[in-house]
């Protein structure tokens, strides 16, 4: 039997216990540490724990394996308090309270929402896009409360916008950490996206981190470029070639449509053209066409039944159908 060895990474403290493959999904059963002494959050009573099982298992979602959705499952614990009886969900450390996803699985859509939208990385996902919406309002509360350590060392960070909803004015610009490609970060959200909301990103840096950085991988809109050029002076901007491409072909793509406006699919009022046969050209056989195909161009086909003649009733039909 083959043996397959799979690198995850893991949160600190998470271990991989036990793992098995179902259908097209990866489920790795987790454990953690557990805490030693908990504080009820009833009575607000701290002791040790007093620790109880359920008998089910919970199984949130996780980062994508082989393209193939992941999963992580493990035996939920809970707190007993010996005072009040109040029995209390000890929260996992790799995901929020009430979710059904990890963190990290949050972080991955918020990434995936650049240049797209909720409806289409729902679809992507495998998820519904109001847990998109949910996703990208829990980003945006832990950003605003959010503070980089001002000894990270930064030296290149992309700034993009976020459309939260297809067709709806509701934006919010992201600011990433690209100093390592392998492992981006989100540094800061912002609501909207103007130059406002791009320079609430970047004042979440220090200023001598801003000072570091290199350079700053933005779209064509001048807001970003605005504010990057006031708050890293140091920095060169990159554009991506996402968004050169995509410009450039809405630019030939006006043309196309200016210039050749009724060849391309585009309905114009009036009549329609009538164009003689005489002046379309066929394309001849390979080899060639003889006096006597010439000769029978517009008439009847050899071995072919007579066709009745307009106002002519057609004959019974013979033979069996």
């Amino acid at each position: 039997m083959a043996a397959i060895t799979i690198d995850v990474d893991l949160p600190e403290g998470v271990t991989i216990t036990a793992y098995q493959r179902h259908g097209d999904g990866h489920g790795f059963e987790v454990a953690w540490p557990l805490p030693a002494r908990v504080r009820c959050d009833c009575c607000h009573r701290e002791g040790p724990a007093e620790l109880e099982y359920k008998n089910g298992v919970q199984v949130v979602r996780d980062l994508d394996v082989w393209g193939q959705p992941g999963f992580w499952v493990y035996q939920p614990a809970f707190h007993r308090c010996p005072r009040c009886h109040h029995r209390q969900y000890l929260i996992p450390p790799f995901k929020r309270k009430d979710t059904g996803y990890t963190y990290r699985f949050e972080r991955h859509a918020l990434s995936l929402l650049i240049g797209s939208n909720a409806g289409e990385v729902a679809r992507r996902l495998g998820i519904s896009a109001e847990t998109v919406e949910l996703i990208v309002r829990n980003q945006l509360t832990d950003a605003r409360a959010k503070q980089v350590d001002p000894a990270r060392p930064i030296t290149d960070v992309g700034i993009d916008e976020l459309s939260l909803k297809k067709r709806h004015k509701l934006y919010a610009t992201i600011l990433t950490d690209l100093s390592d490609p392998d492992h981006p970060e989100v540094l800061a959200v912002a609501d909207g996206r103007d130059e406002a909301a791009a320079r609430k990103c970047l004042e979440k840096l220090a200023p001598q981190q801003r000072q570091r950085v290199r350079a700053y991988r933005a779209d064509m809109a001048q807001a970003f470029h605005n504010a990057c050029k006031g708050l890293l002076p140091r920095a060169r901007p990159v554009v991506d070639r996402f968004h050169v491409a995509k410009k450039f072909n809405e630019a030939i793509d006006g043309q196309r449509k200016k210039n050749h406006a009724g060849v391309q699919g585009e309905t114009a009022e009036g009549r329609a053209e009538e164009v003689p046969v005489a002046d379309v050209a066929f394309p001849s056989p390979p080899g060639g066409i003889d006096a006597g195909a010439v000769a029978g161009v517009g008439g009847p086909v050899p071995g072919a039944a007579p066709t009745a003649k307009a106002g002519q009733a057609p004959g019974p039909l013979r033979g069996d159908l």
